[in-house]
């Protein structure tokens, strides 16, 4: 994920998706530009200097769980998604304002409610055939009709009332009421051609036969679960053609391992570095640290019961987390300034609201007399007061005369969770309250289960804020305990629900800004998010090897995680290295020939939909 978060147009209750949640993990990207010829690692075909190809491998820690759009929920997944479908709009390099994307211009009526664009006449889909606006009408109105093709993208088509294509260059969408995330549907279009032959759409998961038909910048060419994805360039995209002559995003799982890889010049960039091998790459040579402000929150979540839509409590939630003074006891009982200091040790901002400072117009922040702040003595008293008093051991017991002992799902690669949860068992220790740190590699399963008390938390957000806001609304709680909702954490609150709804409509900037305002205040004082910082994007690169690559926001933005496709569309090899891309085939597949669908169910996609993500979300 997108976004998580998507981390993003109002979600409904018939919709059931997963966002990738971010959940703080590290997924370890590099672009690899290996100037020697490399060794194929699961007996596929090995590709290098001989190829005379330029090979540009992004190393990732985090899976895919889906190459379905329809389906995907990581970072990873949607970032690919963006490189293969063109969407309606795209958002602006320097800014994050909306720009032209496979529509060429908008307009709405007089009363918001009819919304036309203007699809472009030089897209068109690899196999050759033109991308058009039926396309667009069909993407939207499976949405509409299918559920399992609404769970990944669906709130933003539940306002939609008609959508048709009068004629290729013209897509009209009629809407229920007014929304305001009309220039910022993040919707993948797909050809109508390819997939009106998938039959079921929540099992088809787009990985089994190549290349797939796209009209992105690049066209996907091959795919191995937890090896690697390849991508060509696509020659005929509108904006032009990549530089580099393959892009790979190959799947690692020890980010210290591309950090040795980029001393080596095996590796050209890396992203989501720990402060210790940021610090460790500042003054090597021929190598550049970009530390920029990001787009995410890490922040601490309490299970608020879990409940699903039919009014079914499910799942092993600590009782005492009901209770708002014991969870605003503990956040103050967290002091950020240290997780700041010594955790991510500059490379972060104190968290206060729950949108990152980045997105200025959104950005708030408590009031003085409203802020959870570092107070033992406080969280000591608000305890003392809700009748959760120490007993002769030093323990809090609860008013059921059992001790305070909670559980926390920590991400078993992210060193960030780790850390910090050995202060909040410090901290909350000495209010007399235990913490369990569970560490493990998959948190998907107990949190969609709602088998936790608290869990380290975060979303990437996307320039319009609507997803991340959505994903604690009741609306977003799974149907039933047995299904997936698009909810972070089972938060209701019909406050937050009032405020939302009139945000999705609201098209005056200040006043929406304003009620986005109101909605994280709300957010804030019910105490089930704590946000404790806004973690930088840090990286690296090898000078020698990427001659330019575009930031985004372009002055003193990040490189990987985008919204949008800016960086690995526009990199540029430095000099003459040829790259190897490791793992499987790839041999240069022409971006013109066509692809057969094959609906499969893939093995464990159920699974894999359900896992949040170890690393970043998506927007």
């Amino acid at each position: 994920m997108v976004t998580k978060a998507p981390s993003p147009s109002a979600r409904q209750p018939h919709h059931r998706f997963v966002r990738t949640l971010l959940a703080t993990g590290l997924a370890a990207s590099a672009l690899v530009v290996a100037p020697q010829q490399a060794q194929a690692d699961d007996g596929g075909e090995q590709d290098g200097r001989n190829g005379g190809k330029n090979v540009l491998t992004v190393a990732v820690s985090q899976s895919v769980d889906s190459l379905s759009p329809f389906l995907a929920a990581r970072l990873l997944s949607t970032s690919i998604h963006r490189l293969m479908y063109d969407y309606l709009t795209n958002y602006d390099v320097k800014d994050g304002h909306t720009v032209p994307g496979l529509a060429t211009e908008w307009k709405s009526s007089p009363d918001k409610l009819t919304w036309t664009y203007t699809i472009r006449e030089d897209s068109t889909w690899s196999d050759g055939k033109e991308a058009t606006a039926e396309d667009a009408a069909w993407t939207f109105n499976k949405m509409m009709t299918d559920e399992n093709a609404a769970t990944a993208n669906g709130s933003f088509t539940a306002n939609f009332k008609k959508v048709t294509a009068p004629d290729p260059q013209t897509l009209v969408i009629e809407l229920k009421k007014p929304q305001a995330t009309m220039t910022a549907l993040d919707v993948p279009i797909v050809p109508k051609h390819v997939w009106e032959k998938v039959g079921d759409f929540s099992k088809f998961n787009n990985d089994k036969d190549f290349p797939v038909v796209g009209n992105g910048p690049y066209i996907l060419t091959d795919f191995k679960v937890d090896q690697y994805v390849k991508l060509a360039p696509n020659k005929k995209f509108w904006r032009g053609e990549p530089k580099f002559d393959e892009l790979v995003f190959k799947y690692y799982k020890d980010g210290d391992a591309a950090v040795a890889a980029l001393r080596k010049g095996e590796v050209s960039f890396v992203s989501n570095l720990t402060p210790a091998q940021a610090a460790s790459l500042r003054n090597a040579e021929g190598i550049k640290v970009n530390d920029a402000p990001g787009r995410r929150f890490f922040a601490l979540a309490t299970n608020p019961g879990a409940q699903s839509k039919d009014g079914k409590k499910f799942g092993t939630g600590h009782p005492a987390l009901l209770d708002p003074a014991v969870r605003k006891a503990l956040f103050h009982a967290v002091d950020r300034k240290t997780i700041i200091d010594k955790v991510f040790q500059g490379h972060a901002v104190e968290g206060e609201g729950y949108i990152p400072p980045r997105f200025a117009s959104y950005f708030w922040k408590p009031a003085a007399e409203q802020r959870i702040g570092y107070d033992p003595a406080k969280a000591a008293a608000l305890l003392d007061q809700a009748g959760y008093k120490k007993n002769g051991t030093g323990k809090r017991v609860g008013k059921d005369g059992k001790p305070l002992d909670f559980r926390i799902l920590c991400h078993a690669t992210d060193p960030n969770d780790k850390a910090i949860g050995k202060y909040l068992q410090e901290w909350w220790g000495e209010l007399g309250i235990g913490l369990r740190v569970d560490c493990l590699d998959n948190v998907s399963d107990p949190w969609v289960k709602g088998d936790y008390d608290l869990a380290f938390d975060g979303w990437s957000v996307n320039p319009d804020p609507d997803f991340v806001l959505s994903i604690h609304t009741c609306a977003a709680r799974p149907a039933t305990p047995k299904d997936i909702g698009a909810t972070d954490n089972f938060i209701c609150d019909s406050a937050f629900d009032e405020l939302y709804a009139k945000q999705a409509v609201e098209y005056d900037q200040a006043k929406r800004s304003e009620l986005v305002k109101q909605m994280q205040s709300r957010l804030y004082d019910t105490g089930y998010m704590n946000v404790m910082a806004y973690p930088n994007a840090v990286e690296a690169y090898r000078t020698d090897h990427i001659k330019s690559i575009t930031t985004m926001p372009e002055a003193a933005g990040n490189i990987f995680g985008q919204d949008g496709y800016w960086s690995w569309w526009s990199a540029e090899p430095a000099g003459k290295a040829a790259g190897a891309s490791e793992g499987g085939s790839s041999t240069a597949v022409a971006v013109g020939i066509g692809a057969a669908v094959v609906v499969v169910a893939a093995a464990g996609l159920l699974v894999a939909r359900r896992r949040r993500a170890t690393a970043e979300d998506r927007e």
